[in-house]
């Protein structure tokens, strides 16, 4: 179900988590709109329609605006169904290896990278990096506990090497899917930073023949507009998603609540609004900005707390 609206991504080139969407739009051959984003804050114009969530990547349909990579994932294969992201079947067992590899897979690759690139992190860098997370960016523990990180990371490409071991190309099957994603964006970003990131694949060769062809896929077709011209756009429209309720929910909430909507684990800035839609799996709240207009923000139920406003 494309629309006439552009499909944006606001993002920067170096994000693993962006990496993922980028990835996907080259599997679904999807042309979009790209609109870099500084890697620290502030970011003006994305903030407007954000509401204040401030992880990296968001996309923007209109005045419709997608935060998590889970979120945005969800909302490509619904409106992109072909080529489907689960090719193999396995549909939940996929969405489930973003708690993997969106978790503990990526900790240990971001305590890898920076570890190992030390002094070389701009303190720039570290101070945004500690709002974000609420805590310290320790350079110094993560350079000191590059041993055990080399060995984590061992574990993790292990694992997708034992399940490369069949007789199947991608870990989906015998096409890329969204588990293929998922695990890739961290060996993309050792790859990306870190010189050793042969070294640390050598007893892995079907990780890097995999690796090779996830990279192939490309990113599709990409324009780019400023961060300016996208605030504009979403301004200019209306949000296209309608209301429904979700008879199930089992906190009795529904459409018209007031509500704040976080992460779990870091960027816990709360973004609020009333309920436009809620399933099991998304919610969507309505929010106005002197900037933006009229907005309505997605995002995903695993990983994220709802709490009434009262």
């Amino acid at each position: 179900m494309p629309s006439d609206l552009p499909v944006i991504l606001h993002h920067f080139d170096e994000s693993p988590f962006s990496e993922k969407i980028r990835l996907i739009f080259g599997l679904k051959q999807i042309a979009w709109t790209s609109v870099r984003i500084s890697r620290i804050m502030p970011r003006p114009d994305l903030m407007p329609l954000t509401g204040g969530y401030r992880r990296t990547p968001v996309m923007q349909i209109g005045a419709d605006i997608y935060c998590d990579t889970q979120r945005i994932i969800r909302e490509l294969e619904h409106r992109f169904p072909a080529p489907t992201l689960f090719p193999g079947g396995g549909e939940g067992l996929a969405w489930a290896s973003a708690m993997w590899t969106d978790k503990s897979f990526f900790q240990n690759a971001v305590n890898l990278v920076f570890g190992s690139l030390a002094d070389k992190v701009p303190q720039s860098f570290i101070e945004d990096r500690e709002k974000l997370r609420g805590a310290k960016f320790d350079i110094a523990a993560m350079t000191a506990a590059i041993p055990q990180m080399r060995d984590q990371y061992r574990a993790h490409v292990g694992w997708i090497e034992t399940q490369l071991a069949g007789s199947h190309p991608w870990l989906s099957g015998a096409a890329p899917g969204l588990v293929d994603i998922n695990a890739y964006m961290n060996v993309w970003y050792v790859r990306s930073n870190l010189p050793v990131a042969d070294q640390l694949l050598a007893e892995c060769p079907k990780v890097r023949a995999w690796e090779e062809r996830v990279r192939a896929i490309g990113h599709g077709t990409r324009t780019e507009i400023s961060t300016a011209e996208a605030l504009e756009i979403g301004r200019a429209a209306t949000p296209q998603t309608a209301e429904v309720n979700d008879p199930h929910d089992p906190n009795g909430r529904k459409v018209g609540d007031l509500v704040d909507v976080r992460p779990d684990d870091y960027g816990k800035i709360a973004v609020r609004g009333r309920i436009v839609s809620l399933s099991a799996q998304s919610i969507a709240i309505r929010r106005h900005d002197d900037l933006a207009g009229d907005i309505v923000a997605h995002f995903p139920r695993a990983g994220f707390l709802v709490t009434p406003v009262e």
